[in-house]
């Protein structure tokens, strides 16, 4: 046998056996009472959900879990999208939970369940199975429903004839019938890879298999059509990403022409924003606990598995092109230029402070403050600097971006500074600039000829980290926070007016040596 089997199939045997400990009965209910409680748990899939599978429970069930549910449920046909962050207990209804609920209230006929892999696929179905054999819970209330096939054989069927069927995403499945029975309820879960969404062709394939191979398992004309396809939306190229533009289209196709909407979409994050850190499934997770897993992860991580936000690697700034090295003495740059993007939202939007140094062609990142935060504690930090690095010794010139309301920008600065008794001299930059994204796109060629560097008393710094982050991040169209790199490039637009005009020394003609040099002034 197949190592990845054999552990596959012992991991299957400990999960009936925590199943089969988890769902304890109660011997000494009478036959009235035990048909009461079924009636009444069949009334809410929630509730039903909670008795019958403990093990996956241990936290009540969410606001949009209920929704999901209702949804499916209550429409015999429809197409959903469960665009749910990444452990959000999606693959745990969708796979198993709604439809066994389907099936034991007479609602699904033939289940086809779709993996990224073959043994993927055999392992989501498996723990169907593993609920009809084990579950005595189930057992007790609906019958032993397990007839024959197996898991690992890829399908299985209950005593009163309901198939459940799992492939692999881009296996063939057309004509999949069993006897005049067509699939009737298709979940399409976690199928996408990175690897995958790398390559737009294979991607518009998968995407176009599903769309068409796989929607194409239904019976035309079913009384039941349930489509659902799950997964965090990771990337621009995954199916759920281009299954979502095309519903938007079908749903207003619907809408204008006063047609039952059939298509969804359940699109849930992991936590409301990045200020308050509200969790969407508070009976499992604190606000707490999302700020301290987005500190410990990387920011543009974080965004792709928890917040569907498409922040991809390196797509103008690349890994390699972030360089390191000992920064020089301040005296020692021909140019020293702090550089502030504030944004007009007190706490909502990154605020980014920059000190950037400049030595022949190269430019040396020394400082980066790159967070969520007040302008007050830009300001705090930026004179915690000045006092902690002395830089009142040196030529340093502080900007701040922007046309409009600068007043107030300014002021931060200034009330910090009468705490402190003393002001830096931070001025509003009120040169009108071009294009955000041209400009922070015109240091791509600083950073691909090697002229960029980051100090290495700052390469672990949390703030550098971010800045990094948005750089990697950057590209036309990304909805990613890019404060920093403005920031960065700004100081550089600085740097350079500053140098160019002190890198030369004044040279003067006296009159005379014009006229002697020209041979012909007529």
């Amino acid at each position: 046998m197949d190592k990845k089997y054999e552990k596959l199939i012992k991991q299957y045997e400990q999960h009936c056996t925590r199943i089969e400990q988890a769902t304890f009965i109660n011997i000494h209910e009478n036959p009235a009472d035990k048909n009461r409680r079924i009636k009444e748990l069949e009334k809410e899939y929630v509730d039903w959900f909670e008795w019958y599978f403990p093990m996956y429970a241990k936290s009540k069930c969410a606001k949009f879990h209920r929704k999901l549910a209702k949804l499916i449920i209550e429409n015999d046909i429809i197409s959903l999208l469960a665009e749910i962050y990444r452990s959000g207990a999606k693959s745990v209804h969708i796979d198993m939970g709604i439809p066994l609920f389907l099936y034991v209230t007479k609602r699904l006929k033939f289940m086809l369940l779709i993996g990224k892999t073959d043994q993927k696929s055999k392992k989501l179905i498996a723990d169907i199975q593993a609920q009809l054999q084990y579950n005595q819970r189930f057992i007790n209330d609906y019958g032993r429903k397990f007839k024959y096939g197996d898991w690992s054989s890829g399908d299985f069927t209950t005593s009163d004839g309901v198939k459940f069927m799992c492939l692999s995403i881009g296996q063939d499945p057309r004509g999949l019938r069993v006897g005049a029975e067509r699939p009737d309820y298709i979940a399409v879960d976690d199928v996408d890879s990175k690897k995958r969404c790398k390559n737009d062709k294979l991607s518009r394939e998968a995407y176009e298999w599903v769309w068409e191979d796989l929607q194409g398992c239904f019976d035309e004309g079913a009384k039941r059509r349930r489509f659902i396809v799950a997964n965090n939306n990771f990337h621009p190229n995954t199916i759920i990403n281009q299954a979502k533009k095309e519903f938007k289209n079908i749903i207003a196709k619907a809408k204008e022409a006063g047609r039952p909407i059939r298509h969804f979409i359940v699109s849930v994050k992991a936590v409301k924003d990045l200020i308050s850190f509200e969790p969407s499934w508070p009976e499992k997770t604190s606000a707490e606990y999302w700020r301290q897993k987005f500190d410990e992860t990387p920011e543009r991580s974080f965004k792709r598995e928890y917040m569907h936000e498409h922040v991809q690697d390196g797509e103008i700034f690349k890994n390699e092109h972030l360089r390191y090295k000992p920064r020089l003495k301040l005296r020692e740059y021909d140019g020293l230029v702090f550089y502030g993007d504030l944004s007009y939202k007190d706490n909502g939007d990154f605020k980014s402070l920059v000190l950037v140094g400049k030595k022949g062609r190269e430019y040396h990142r020394l400082l980066v403050f790159c967070r969520r935060t007040s302008r007050t504690n830009a300001a705090k930090w930026l004179y915690d600097m000045y006092e902690k690095h002395n830089l009142e010794n040196y030529n340093i010139r502080y900007y701040i971006e922007g046309l409009f309301a600068m007043d107030e920008f300014v002021n931060d600065f200034d009330t910090e500074g009468d705490l402190r008794g003393y002001h830096i001299p931070v001025v509003a930059d009120k040169k009108s600039k071009t294009d955000k994204f041209d400009r922070i796109e015109s240091m791509q060629g600083i950073f691909e000829r090697g002229n960029m560097y980051t100090s290495t008393e700052i390469q672990e710094d949390p703030d550098s980290k971010t800045l990094d982050d948005q750089l990697l991040a950057f590209e036309k169209g990304s909805t990613a926070n890019d404060d920093g790199p403005d920031s960065l490039q700004s100081a550089i637009a600085k740097l350079n007016a500053v140098t160019y005009v002190d890198g030369f020394e004044t040279r003067t003609t006296s009159r005379r040596d014009i006229i002697n040099r020209s041979k012909n002034r007529y």
